[in-house]
């Protein structure tokens, strides 16, 4: 197989927007503090000092310029029961748009990068709870579907962290520092549900209205007032269903042209106590202790966010100089991304697949 080395997106703006103060700040409370209350935005725009219509006229305007994403809640994967897992994959580097394609049908791909390594195909997968195939028998079918080489199981052994939000108004200081207390690890096995919360997912699930009241078309096709909507969602909080309702960015868009995948290799022993600590940083939005193979000897993942490469290196720098332990370190980077999406719970679109392919 011929060996490509793809090109690292590291340009220092990229496709980025120009963002005033404003708009930073804006961005910051729409990625972390957007409350579920029946209307979400008046408390942002309280927080912020401005009206209500100033926060959905521009929250309008940065959808339509590709800024933000989508403003969305963020349900749990394995809450849910769902089984899933990061899967390292060799495939063709000189035409890696045709495995990806085959990849990205399944309906639990939600994302799909191609990275700087010889496992160069990165994508995150899930299945339902009662799926025939399993994520053994779906990675099979990808395998021989694509033509990959091979491919490395990477469930989470322990999650330490994953809160996708964009440092919007600080620095390279302000990501590569560590918040100096060590996160607690997050819980990951299933939780107990019912069809109401089934129910609730799908009506609330995907792209929420910019309206003064988002949550109302949902509530409506419910058969339930906003308030025992909204009541029901912080319920849901609480018992580890759904982690919270933000927006998501385009990364790029909004500045962050750069993402690296930074693997450590640290002594067994300490492991529980490193990931925690690596997982404090603020440019750091996921953590994870993982299985090691032969070929693949790194047990923590930590994906670093930045303007640049040059500010990724110094998140991952700023931890390996700090932790002072790490006995090797290799760090990834995205050249494409072939797919980033939020993953769509309780549809009959994993079926559908499976029907298709097994």
């Amino acid at each position: 197989m011929a060996s490509v080395t793809p090109k690292i997106r590291s340009r220092k703006d990229g496709a980025a927007v120009p963002l005033d103060e404003f708009d930073k700040r804006l961005l910051n409370a729409m990625q972390g503090a957007f409350a579920i209350v029946p209307r979400p935005y008046a408390e942002v725009a309280a927080a912020l000092g401005v009206d209500e219509e100033r926060v959905l006229r521009r929250v309008d305007e940065l959808v339509c310029q590709r800024i933000i994403r989508q403003v969305t809640p963020i349900f749990d994967t394995r809450a849910f029961g769902y089984g899933s897992m990061l899967v390292a994959a060799k495939i063709d580097a000189e035409h890696p748009w045709r495995a990806a394609k085959l990849v990205n049908e399944h309906p639990g791909v939600s994302h799909n990068y191609l990275r700087n390594h010889d496992f160069n195909m990165w994508f995150t997968i899930a299945v339902e709870p009662d799926s025939e195939l399993g994520l053994d028998g779906t990675l099979e079918v990808l395998q021989r579907e694509t033509g990959a080489e091979s491919i490395r199981q990477l469930p989470t052994l322990k999650l330490f962290k994953i809160r996708m939000d964009l440092e919007m108004e600080g620095g390279t200081d302000a990501l590569a520092k560590s918040a100096g207390q060590a996160v607690d690890p997050v819980e990951t096995e299933p939780q107990p549900y019912d069809e109401l919360d089934k129910a609730v997912v799908r009506a609330t699930q995907g792209d929420l209205p910019i309206v003064s009241e988002p949550y109302a078309g949902a509530a409506r096709e419910l058969g339930m007032p906003v308030q025992q909507l909204v009541e029901h969602l912080n319920g849901m909080v609480e018992r580890k269903l759904l982690r919270r309702v933000a927006a998501i960015l385009f990364h790029r868009r909004a500045g962050f042209s750069a993402n690296g995948m930074g693997v450590w290799k640290v002594p067994e022993e300490r492991i529980q106590e490193l990931g925690p600590r690596m997982a404090a940083f603020r440019g750091i939005s996921h953590c994870y202790q993982r299985p090691t193979y032969p070929d693949w000897p790194y047990q923590i993942f930590t994906m670093a966010h930045g303007r640049s490469k040059e500010e990724c290196d110094a998140i991952l720098d700023a931890i390996a100089d700090e932790l002072g332990c790490v006995e090797d370190r290799a760090t990834l980077y995205s050249s494409t991304e072939f797919k980033k999406v939020r993953l769509l719970y309780f549809t009959e679109d994993f079926k559908a697949w499976e029907r298709a392919h097994s």
